[in-house]
């Protein structure tokens, strides 16, 4: 049977930018939404319900990236398989993936719930708040096997080739989370409440659209009564690769708390600053996470089909196309920097206007290093290789945090951009020593075998 979208022939930048470019679309629009809904809630349930949805909101990103980022495991697994022409194992890797991590996210759900109220007593939630924030984080927590799914559809859409699609299904969430939080929030006066039932829902339908499209276009990734069957070897390999790369999304989330945590130090105006410094840097690591997706799917699939000399190819366009997005990032930030936050900061002025364009301009002179750290992430996850990323990232992060915290009494937020930048370095240069001791192994390999 003719497979849907093979990135096994053809030429690899036609092929990046046609990934690349829907799954920057998706990570903009995700970033437009999340400051729709905050306008919605704020606008119809008033402050008090606004403020516990940013505290809940921090608790249920801790579990939605556990597994989203387990999610990042199996797609590289699923464009391994397909780029091999193994549609028989790819079917049993969606059964698979689809019972177990199901049942995994079902046990998340439960433990979600056991641990609900002694975690918000630890990030001492004001009391005023926990009520609203333990309803909204009940429901989202109940409806994780939904957002799994979700996730899980997207992840596999992606691996074939259909990142388009996989676009077409967020914008069906966010479609439906708007229209059900203008009903259940403006309309129906259910406030936080409605707000989590709209987020539950909306994931349920994207969900069953991607598996909608699937059967009418992509018919052959759809599970068979014979692919329902244990399969030790590929289960192994599933819980490694989602087990590591969840990890990886876990501790990027939790590094972010901690750095928070030095930002608040310096008071109301840095963490203002912050605030606005982070929303920019999201618009911007669209465009660097959109090509680190990219790069990886092309990767496992040439991985998969055992074209090494297209797995480099892959690399050195994905460099080359990152580099020079990486470069045009750095001086558009760096140019706008006081455009940026003055719009962003609003009502805030003074500290935290110099806070947060200083950020901003020392930030932006290492972005460049962000986008070819993206490179490497991507080539990674791709041939396999899921613990290099995160041990890559856990570093990262350790630096930040501890440099931030050393350094931003004295320094203020620039503190942050300079950890960060020092950060990015020292991945970038530990993950060229490593990339060229596996080329060097591969080669000796090659050099091995009997011509």
């Amino acid at each position: 049977m003719t497979r849907s979208h093979d990135l096994t022939t053809g030429s690899i930048p036609a092929h990046f930018l046609r990934l690349a470019a829907p799954l920057m679309m998706g990570n903009i629009l995700q970033q437009l939404y999340n400051t729709a809904n905050a306008f919605i809630l704020g606008r119809y349930a008033g402050g008090l319900e606004f403020a516990a949805s940013g505290v809940a909101g921090s608790v249920m990103n801790l579990f939605l990236f556990m597994l989203t980022g387990a999610c990042t495991g199996v797609s590289v697994i699923f464009a391994q398989l397909y780029g091999a022409g193994d549609l028989d194992g790819f079917r049993r890797e969606h059964w698979l993936s689809l019972s177990c991590r199901t049942l995994a996210a079902a046990g998340c759900s439960g433990l979600g719930l056991l641990v609900l109220a002694p975690l918000l007593r630890l990030i001492q939630t004001p009391a005023e708040l926990t009520g609203p924030v333990s309803t909204y984080l009940t429901v989202i927590l109940v409806s994780l096997p939904a957002s799994f799914l979700y996730n899980l559809y997207g992840a596999l859409l992606r691996s074939v080739g259909r990142a388009a699609a996989a676009l077409m299904a967020l914008a069906a969430a966010v479609t439906v989370n708007l229209a059900l939080d203008l009903w259940f929030v403006a309309r129906l006066g259910w406030g936080i409440t409605g707000a989590a039932f709209a987020t539950a829902l909306s994931q349920a339908v994207a969900a069953l659209a991607c598996i909608l499209y699937l059967h009418r276009k992509a018919p052959e990734t759809l599970i068979r009564r014979g692919d329902c069957r244990m399969d030790r070897e590929l289960l192994s390999k599933t819980a490694r690769f989602s087990f590591v790369t969840g990890l990886h999304q876990s501790s990027l989330y939790i590094g972010k708390l901690l750095v928070q945590g030095a930002v608040n130090t310096g008071g109301t105006d840095m963490i203002a600053a912050y605030t606005a410094t982070t929303r920019i840097e999201g618009f911007a690591n669209s465009f660097g996470d959109s090509g680190a997706s990219a790069i990886s799917v092309l990767v496992a699939q040439n991985r998969g089909a055992e074209k090494e000399d297209r797995v480099r190819e892959t690399y050195r366009s994905g460099l080359v196309l990152m580099l020079a997005v990486g470069a045009l990032m750095s001086l558009i930030m760096y140019v706008s920097a006081g455009a940026t936050v003055g719009f962003m900061l609003g009502e805030f002025g003074g500290a935290a206007f110099e806070n947060a364009r200083s950020y901003m301009r020392l930030v932006a002179v290492f972005y460049m290093l962000c986008f070819t750290g993206n490179v490497f992430a991507g080539y990674f996850d791709g041939i396999g290789r899921v613990s290099i990323p995160f041990v890559g990232a856990t570093t990262h992060i350790t630096l930040r945090v501890i440099l931030s915290w050393l350094l931003v009494g004295r320094m203020g937020l620039r503190a942050v951009a300079l950890a960060t930048g020092l950060g990015w370095i020292l991945v970038n240069l530990m993950w060229t020593v490593i990339k060229r001791r596996l080329d060097r192994r591969a080669a000796e390999r090659q050099t091995a075998e009997p011509s």
